[in-house]
């Protein structure tokens, strides 16, 4: 099972959703980085469940433990392992489908490629894995930070409701990760009517890294938009991916989706960033954006037609505790894997050219 990623900044996940503990291996950070466990619970906090009504009550401090890699406060060159252990996991909610494939879940097609596989809330194709990411997202974006860069998500479409307007500092002030103020009460509304019919919600999530220098990515394999975009789909909900202008670039003619070059300030920019920060792979120095289309929770309290591992067809209700729209607690998590995709070519682009003083 492929658990790791990244070439020289690469981590490696560990854990079940209703295991003992999840965690993470880094390798590759270099030596001298300043790091606490206060630097990764803050956004950890921010991925974690029972931190409002719109997300699962599953109650996990996600406290976060350094094992290895870390001395003194400040990162030793090698291996960073760190553990979060499970709580509060209920896998009895479990024990009357075990036998049964969820709707939207990967129970079938996991079963079709191990012929085992963990009914106790997914095992390791649970959102729960993700605490790892995150964790070590977190180092990324401390390493990032030095660099001048700043990654920013929020929820940009929720329930069919678009945010007119993006405002950074709203995003932390409501509970659906909205940077706008005026749009943000409604998408409450609309998950919490959502969760009252035992149902659950989609959305488009928006992240843009700032500050990125240009240079970074590779021109045919490793683009840094072909990274970012297997980054993203491999968080378990996202299903459509878009930099920049994306899909509106199919309707549009070259002259309209061609995007000068200026000088801004003395650097090279475009008038509208319509590629979103990258082209031919590699970074141009303006804001990545990208957007992920994320499907609505598969786990609902509804009954659903299904089968049972013996082909038989039956009848399911999820019961458990499940988050009535995914997007809010998946924002930190693209978040964290854009840190990981910039880190990793950071340190690559120092390996790729000879520069004379």
């Amino acid at each position: 099972m492929a658990s790791s990623f990244g070439k020289v900044f690469s981590i490696t996940s560990w854990g079940e959703s209703h295991g003992p503990a999840v965690g993470v291996v880094l390798d590759g950070c270099p030596a001298g980085l300043e790091l606490s466990e206060a630097d990764i619970q803050a956004d950890l906090d921010k991925r974690r469940v029972g931190q409002s009504e719109v997300t699962s009550p599953r109650n996990e401090s996600d406290r976060v433990q350094i094992l290895s890699g870390v001395f003194n406060g400040l990162t030793m060159g090698t291996p960073i392992s760190m553990l979060v252990w499970n709580q509060d996991q209920d896998s009895s909610k479990y024990e009357d489908i075990k036998d049964k494939f969820r709707p939207g879940h990967a129970d079938y097609s996991y079963l079709a490629k191990y012929g085992v596989r963990d009914h106790r809330g997914g095992g390791r194709s649970s959102a729960r894995e993700t605490v790892g990411r995150v964790a070590a997202g977190a180092v990324a974006r401390k390493l990032l930070a030095r660099e001048g860069v700043k990654i920013v998500g929020y929820t940009a479409e929720l329930a069919g409701l678009i945010a007119q307007r993006v405002d950074f500092d709203e995003i932390n002030r409501n509970i659906v990760r909205c940077p706008d103020p005026e749009v943000a009460p409604l998408m409450v509304a609309a998950v919490l009517k959502a969760k009252e019919e035992n149902d659950s919600l989609g959305g488009i999530a928006e992240i843009r890294a700032v500050g990125v220098p240009p240079g970074l990515g590779e021109p045919v394999f490793d683009k840094l938009d072909a990274d970012i975009a297997k980054a993203m789909i491999s968080i378990g909900a996202t299903k459509g991916i878009e930099f920049g202008s994306g899909f509106a670039m199919a309707r549009m003619q070259g002259s309209q989706s061609n995007d000068p070059f200026v000088n801004k300030g003395g650097k090279v920019g475009t008038v509208e960033n319509k590629a979103g920060g990258i082209l031919g792979g590699i970074s141009t120095g303006e804001d990545i954006v990208v957007r992920l289309a994320v499907k609505p929770t598969s786990s609902i309290a509804r009954e659903q037609n299904t089968i049972n591992t013996s082909g038989e067809a039956t009848k399911i209700e999820v019961k458990g505790r499940h988050d009535p729209t995914i997007i809010v607690r998946l924002v930190p998590v693209a978040e964290a894997m854009m840190a990981l995709v910039l880190a990793d070519h950071l340190l690559r682009q120092r390996l790729a050219r000879v520069t004379f003083e």
